[in-house]
C-alpha cells in the first residue's frame, strides 16, 4: 500500500511540474506575440495598425510629388542608389514600419532590428526629410501604387 501511495505522490508531482511548464510556455507565447507587433511596427509615432483600402489615386499622386522632391536622391525602385531599392517594399514591410522609418529614421536605426541591419549594409544614415505623418502616409500610398503596378516610378 505504501508503494502505491509513493507512486501516486510522484505522479501528482509530475503533473504539477508539467502544468507549470505548459503554463510558462503559454504565457511566453502570449508575451512574445504581443511584443512582436511593436517590433513589426518599428519605433516611432505610428503605433496603431493602419487599415489599408484600395490604393487611393489622389493620395499616391501627393506621395509621388513628395518622393520626387525628397527621396529620389537616395532611393530608386529597381536598383540600389545610396539607400535600399524600394521595389516591393510594401510587400516586405508593414505599412506602420515604413511610415515609422520615414518619420523617425535615426531612432529606427538605433532601436529597430531591421533598420539596424539596413544601416549596417548601406552604411548611410537615412535623414529625416521634414515630412508630416500625412506626408508619410502619402509616400506609403505611392510605394503601394508602384508595387501594385498602378503607376510607373519617377526616378
Amino acid at each position: 500500500m505504501k508503494g502505491l501511495k509513493d507512486k501516486m505522490k510522484a505522479i501528482k508531482l509530475r503533473i504539477k511540474s508539467i502544468t507549470v511548464i505548459v503554463l510558462t510556455l503559454a504565457i511566453s507565447v502570449l508575451v512574445l506575440n504581443g511584443c512582436g507587433k511593436s517590433e513589426e511596427f518599428g519605433v516611432g509615432p505610428v503605433k496603431e495598425e493602419i487599415k489599408l483600402a484600395p490604393v487611393d489615386a489622389a493620395l499616391y499622386t501627393k506621395g509621388e510629388q513628395i518622393f520626387v522632391s525628397k527621396c529620389v536622391a537616395c532611393h530608386k525602385f529597381g536598383s540600389r542608389l545610396v539607400g535600399p531599392q524600394l521595389k516591393d517594399v510594401t510587400k516586405r514591410r508593414r505599412p506602420e514600419w515604413i511610415m515609422n522609418q520615414i518619420l523617425n529614421p535615426l531612432e529606427m536605426t538605433q532601436k529597430d532590428k531591421v533598420s539596424k541591419e539596413l544601416f549596417a549594409q548601406y552604411l548611410v544614415q537615412m535623414t529625416f526629410q521634414d515630412v508630416s505623418q500625412d506626408d508619410a502616409r502619402a509616400l506609403l500610398e505611392y510605394m503601394r501604387a508602384v508595387d501594385e503596378g498602378k503607376v510607373t516610378p519617377k526616378e
